[in-house]
């Protein structure tokens, strides 16, 4: 008896269809057993994608000459659009001038790692029209990332982001289609680590003693002393710097005509104004201008933030690891800190010596207060003086037996 063969089945909107692939390579469906009413039928191309794309409209004329769908709804039925063409509209969008709204290069590079890990999940699918795409898909997904082991905030992003691409091309007219509807819960992530007084301390007066890494030493200082980002910190250019009235200005150029290659952008995209602590100005005043950039590298070049967060690491936490250990088994420590945390130890001291959010929220380029709300948590020493300065109950009110 001869071996049955097994033809792939191929769900569309309103038959399930076998297809398979001559030996010339072209595509057929085949819709004799599936109410269809049609025999053995070419999609006429070698390329899968565009054949599954070309078995959408079959399918959908099809339903048409069996009265499933009236013909005056063709023209507007579902429009059929496959998911390298809808990602390449999106693309196109993002991509377009800032004056615009079109978005950062970071971010649309940010995009197309997203896309790609989308893109080969939906392969695993069979996905391959953005009409397939529903909430199941994308909590299929979000499941699949999990399993690999992704951050809540980055499963969060991603699939964030997806949405957002999938209710522009909605409502664009692109797709025939509601936005999806799938809620997001949004968690708390856990936060950068937030050093200490005695560990900053501790670090600058490290760099100070060893040749290798002095340079690092005011580097140390700018951020404690600014709560810049280290990017922000290695763009720094000398006339950012204002000694007459003691003032640093952090410079958004994304709107420049004439800056090339060098022009410089905020995560906020806005400009800001940051006094200079005296400390920073020591720093300030102790630097050659040797170069525009006011931090150069470990051997006179431009600053590098990987570079910087690898000295760091290698030649200062690790070495002094051992003078701040963990108090309790799992407990982010001084070990966990990193280049973003003292953007954390600006705002806690921030906060520890009352000064207003709103001038904190200015410094750091947030114009969100939820977001200054992140950073903008006591330590553990100031929560519980703050705690002893409450008079809850009167000192000499004595305690009876319970």
């Amino acid at each position: 008896m001869p071996k049955k063969n097994h033809l792939e089945q191929f769900q569309c909107q309103f038959f399930r269809w076998p297809i398979y692939q001559r030996k010339n390579g072209v595509w057929y469906a085949d819709g004799r057993s599936n109410g269809a009413g049609i025999q053995r039928t070419s999609l006429g191309t070698k390329d899968r994608q565009d054949a599954l794309a070309n078995l959408h409209r079959l399918d959908r004329v099809q339903a048409e000459n069996l009265g499933l769908v009236p013909r005056s709804t063709s023209s507007t039925g579902p429009r059929h659009l496959s998911i390298k063409a809808g990602r390449k509209l999106f693309d196109d969008h993002t991509s377009r001038p800032r004056l615009v709204g079109g978005t950062k290069e970071n971010t649309q590079k940010r995009y197309k790692s997203i896309f790609d890990k989308f893109n080969s999940f939906l392969g695993t699918k069979r996905i391959v029209d953005w009409n397939q795409v529903t909430e199941k898909t994308l909590s299929d997904y979000a499941e699949h990332l999990t399993e690999l082991e992704y951050a809540y905030k980055t499963v969060f992003g991603e699939l964030n982001t997806i949405k957002t691409a999938f209710k522009w091309l909605c409502t664009e007219g692109h797709l025939s289609r509601e936005p999806l509807k799938l809620k997001l819960r949004k968690a708390d992530c856990q936060r950068a680590y937030c050093y200490t007084d005695a560990e900053v301390a501790a670090m600058i007066q490290h760099c100070g003693e060893n040749d290798e890494v002095t340079w690092l030493q005011g580097v140390i200082i700018a951020l404690s002393c600014t709560g810049l980002r280290i990017s922000e910190l290695a763009s720094l250019k000398w006339s950012d710097v204002r000694f007459d009235d003691r003032a640093l200005t952090i410079a958004d150029e994304s709107g420049f005509a004439d800056s090339g290659n060098e022009r410089r952008s905020t995560k906020s995209s806005r400009t800001r104004h940051i006094p200079i602590h005296q400390s920073f100005l020591d720093v300030l005043q102790s630097l050659p201008r040797q170069n525009n950039r006011v931090f150069l590298g470990p051997r006179g070049g431009q600053l590098k933030p990987d570079t910087v967060r690898n000295i760091l690491v290698r030649e200062v936490i690790e070495p002094l690891t051992p003078r701040f250990p963990k108090a309790y088994p799992g407990e982010r420590s001084f070990e966990n800190g990193r280049l973003h945390s003292f953007r954390h130890y600006f705002c806690s001291t921030c906060a520890n010596n009352a000064i207003p959010e709103r001038i904190v929220m200015n410094w750091l380029g947030h114009a969100d207060s939820e977001m200054v709300r992140h950073y903008y948590h006591l330590s553990d020493d100031e929560s519980r003086r703050k705690m002893d300065q409450l008079k809850l109950i009167g000192r000499s009110v004595g305690r009876s037996g319970v």
